[in-house]
């Protein structure tokens, strides 16, 4: 089944009652009898674990079919467009029957698996199991033939749960006592001979899972592999030439953004930036755990502060906000793509704490664990390449917001002193791209201008 997410894990007592795909058996066919015994077969859901998430794949089943679940606990680890997450159950019950295995995704709200309240039901649970995967199948196959037109697709629209909680994090290995591996993965490696030991887990927090081991068993050297099949499996950087790689979920998102912002007119402002100070105060305090990225970061929102309509964001086409908190998203590049960790009220916040918060956040990104609101609530974005030597460039701007800003390096440059000479100063190029349905060429130029300020003489920085 291919098909993909959208909000909670298993659905409440409400949408039970809403939702007429929830299967409410009888064990006995008079529905006036006074002795029926209802089986509640609840139906798990794709969850919705992001406001932009249209579908999700499961990196990993963390129980069996036929195991018992108890409210609270992990099931499930379901990769959305931004992070993979841990799903937890609502409900006491056994896990009856997985619709969606391993690696395969499925739209947001689709059913993933089947719960039974109890195990005489499970039997129960496997026959609907079955029709649903039919059904599936059948309604593919009618798809296809009848080719709708993407109008007519969109009009489905996903069922929405109610809110599951959520655990960015997984039970550790016992303190390495046990290997972290998926059941299927695990079954996987009996199958294939393969020895969990020697698999490096791609999971949440290293968990191994059914893509590992295959990867692994498809790699192992056997006696008569050749060194130059072995260059053929793995060439130079890791790369198969010539392979056709599909896009990841994370990677699926980005396209969507970036195909979506070109609707938005957008124009781009340059402005050059004396460092000098500010390179003298981040040597001062990097010691203390202060990143460049948080001073610039809390730089720009103290400028933001002044200009409001540069944090401003027009979504509809025929309005703009202004949005009452000034969140710096912060692009960073991951192996899965490209995320925006946001740095909340960074206005507010001591440059401090807001490197802390920056580190946590920039671990979280990587191991893919960052919550929604860790980089969904984002109001201006600062995308900087300087660290890799980078003048000047341009980025894109992210849909729903009013500005992004591409920072370049800090270089040493040669500049016409006050008295005629010629001296030595440390600059860098900033580039704005602004949405201009909101933000005029004057607008971003004040801002610009204030920013220089703040960084020419940073001492507000620090309070």
């Amino acid at each position: 089944m291919a098909h993909i997410l959208h909000t909670p894990f298993l659905t409440s007592s409400t949408s039970l009652r809403r939702n007429p795909n929830i299967t409410q058996s009888r064990s006995s066919s008079s529905s006036s009898s006074p002795n029926v015994v209802r089986a509640k077969i609840r139906e798990i859901f794709m969850p919705a674990l992001s406001s932009t998430m249209t579908e999700g794949k499961i990196v990993s089943w963390l129980k069996s079919e036929g195991d018992k679940l108890s409210k609270g606990q992990s099931v499930v680890v379901v990769e959305s467009d931004k992070a993979d997450m841990d799903v937890e159950t609502f409900y006491d019950g056994y896990l009856a029957a997985i619709i969606v295995d391993e690696g395969d995704v499925a739209t947001v709200g689709s059913p993933i698996a089947l719960l039974a309240e109890s195990q005489d039901e499970i039997s129960l649970a496997i026959s609907k199991a079955q029709s649903l995967s039919s059904s599936s199948s059948s309604s593919s196959i009618t798809s296809d033939s009848s080719s709708p037109p993407p109008a007519e697709v969109a009009v489905k629209a996903p069922v929405v749960a109610p809110v599951v909680a959520v655990a960015s994090t997984h039970p550790a290995s016992e303190g390495g006592k046990r290997i972290v591996a998926s059941p299927y993965a695990k079954k996987l490696a009996k199958e294939l001979k393969v020895e969990l030991e020697r698999v490096f887990g791609t999971g949440p927090l290293g968990r191994i899972v059914a893509k590992d081991v295959e990867a692994f068993a498809a790699s192992a050297p056997s006696l008569t592999v050749t060194p130059a099949a072995v260059a053929a499996v793995a060439p130079s950087g890791g790369v198969d030439l010539g392979s056709v790689v599909p896009f990841t979920t994370m990677q699926n998102a980005v396209s969507r953004n970036m195909v979506e912002s070109l609707a938005v007119p957008t124009f781009r402002v340059g402005y050059t930036i004396t460092t000098d100070a500010l390179d003298a105060l981040y040597k001062k305090i990097k010691s203390k755990g202060v990143t460049m990225t948080a001073l610039l970061a809390k730089a720009t929102a103290l400028a933001l502060a002044k200009h409001p309509v540069i944090n401003s964001s027009c979504r509809d086409g025929n309005s703009f906000t202004y949005n009452s908190h000034i969140n710096i998203a912060v692009a960073v590049a991951t192996d899965g793509g490209l995320i925006t960790p946001v740095l909340e009220d960074a206005d507010k916040v001591d440059v401090y704490s807001l490197s802390r918060k920056w580190k946590e956040l920039v671990d979280k990104a990587r191991a893919k664990q960052l919550q929604p609101h860790e980089y969904s609530t984002g109001t201006f974005t600062l995308s900087n390449l300087g660290m890799f030597g980078v003048d000047r460039f341009d980025a894109i701007l992210p849909p729903g917001t009013g500005a992004i800003m591409a920072v370049g390096a800090s270089q040493p440059t040669a500049v016409a002193t006050k008295d005629g000479r010629i001296g030595q100063k440390n600059q860098m190029q900033v580039n704005v791209t602004a949405d201009h349905r909101v933000i005029y060429g004057a607008d971003l130029a004040s801002f610009l201008q204030t920013l220089s300020q703040i960084i020419e003489d940073p001492k507000d920085l620090t309070f």
